[in-house]
């Protein structure tokens, strides 16, 4: 019987001619037997997996970036202190103590110089509130003898107080101080997960080391034993030459503020010291605003001179003090370490801005105890200079060019027919 399906007719094709003719491959994303590959699900429930577990992890670190920022705010702080602590322990005190006495130190000067800095700016918002209504009649009476009016403090303060912008300010300063209040006691907070974890590290510092050493090959460990040492020494360094910058910079305010007269001037003095310090680059001239407030109400004229100090006194500190200073400590660029900063602000805030330059400085010496370096050649052009022959020095060519005016000017003066002698 003849075959009728297609395989009998390919088996009588190729009987015929003697080849065997192609096989067709199988319909797309079945098997032999049009069935579903068997890979197939298990590569489905794995990506399923996969993306499960990046959308866990990225819900986890974002609940946790808080608490994760804390804990690098403290391990810097603890990098600065670890100094102090392990002079101390090598003295037979324990470590343990040794960390409890550095931080009550930090925190009574702190807790000083915060509630200093209060009691000065409550004091000059007293003094504001209460001079207002002569300031306010200085200016009432300003404006009726020059625009011809006939203002009064009484119908102004009435007009204040029955106004729909005065009652809506009131109910939202309202609401806001419960914002306010939630807003301190989480700050609180976290100064106080600060200080727990930066304790932890300060005093269980060797015992850290070891329990990740333990699990690194003894070359590994070799390298992070470096790395810590570097990052502790540059951070130590870092709040070492700021503590020096900020004495000097404290002192000289103080001189300054002391000889106009300036109220405060222990406290303001200390406040440029620290602020100016520790905000690099721009922090000078955020410290000195408060000065040059409290100045302005002494005199205007003082608010002047103060101004004139700090921009002095910041190039003094850039181009004389902080090289000196800082050139066996922290020794970065100015401009990397204001990129440091921007960088260190737009990542963490406020906190990056703090902790940028005792990183980009652990990073970097890091970096150059590793990478090779040779010596620089002789060659004029490194150092900003022309090579000797290589044309006309700028005093020459100024003097060519006179000398091709002159002779310009000689021939315009020529008329037709006359020659040169």
């Amino acid at each position: 019987m003849a075959p009728t399906d297609e395989t009998g007719q390919a088996a009588q094709q190729s009987s015929a001619s003697g080849t065997t003719p192609p096989v067709r491959p199988p319909a797309d994303g079945a098997g032999a037997n049009g069935r579903m590959p068997r890979w197939l699900p298990r590569a489905m429930v794995l990506a399923l997996a996969l993306v499960a577990a990046f959308q866990l992890g990225s819900w986890a670190f974002h609940q946790l970036t808080g608490l994760l920022v804390n804990i690098l705010i403290a391990f810097f702080l603890a990098l600065a202190i670890e100094p102090a602590v392990s002079w101390m322990a090598s003295r037979g005190l324990r470590r343990g103590l040794a960390a409890f006495i550095v931080f009550i130190a930090v925190m009574i000067v702190s807790a000083g110089f915060v509630t200093l800095l209060g009691s000065v700016l409550a004091d000059q918002i007293i003094k504001l509130i209460e001079g207002f209504p002569e300031y306010l009649d200085s200016v009432i009476h300003w404006i009726n003898t020059h625009f011809k009016t006939d203002l009064k403090r009484v119908d102004i303060q009435e007009g204040l107080l029955r106004s729909d912008w005065l009652r809506n300010y009131v109910q939202n300063s309202a609401t806001g101080v419960l914002d306010v209040s939630a807003q301190v006691i989480g700050g609180l907070f976290q100064l106080l997960t600060i200080a727990l974890f930066s304790f932890y590290f300060a005093a269980d510092g060797p015992r850290l080391r070891r329990a990740i050493c333990s699990v690194l090959p003894p070359a590994r460990q070799a390298e992070v034993l470096r790395a810590w040492e570097i990052a502790v020494n540059k951070t130590g360094g870092y709040i070492y030459s700021r503590g020096l910058m900020a004495l000097v910079s404290g002192v000289a305010h103080f001189v300054l503020l002391q000889a106009l007269g300036v109220p405060y001037a222990p406290v303001l003095a200390v406040w440029v010291g620290l602020v100016s310090q520790f905000i690099p680059t721009i922090g000078t001239y955020l410290a000195g605003a408060l000065p040059m407030l409290i100045a302005f109400t002494v005199d205007p004229w003082y608010a002047l001179w103060v101004l004139i100090f700090v921009v002095i006194y910041q190039q003094f500190e850039n181009y004389v003090l902080q090289p000196k200073l800082t050139s066996k400590t922290v020794d970065i660029h100015p401009a990397v370490a204001f990129g440091s900063v921007i960088a260190g602000t737009a990542l963490l805030g406020a906190v990056g801005a703090l902790i940028a330059i005792p990183a980009i400085a652990t990073l970097q010496a890091f970096l150059g105890a590793y990478v090779k370096r040779y010596d620089v050649t002789d060659d004029p052009r490194v150092h900003g200079h022309r090579r000797r022959g290589e044309g006309p020095g700028l005093l020459a060519r100024a003097k060519g060019l006179w000398e091709r005016r002159r002779e310009a000017e000689r021939s315009e003066g020529r008329g037709p027919g006359q020659n040169s002698s």
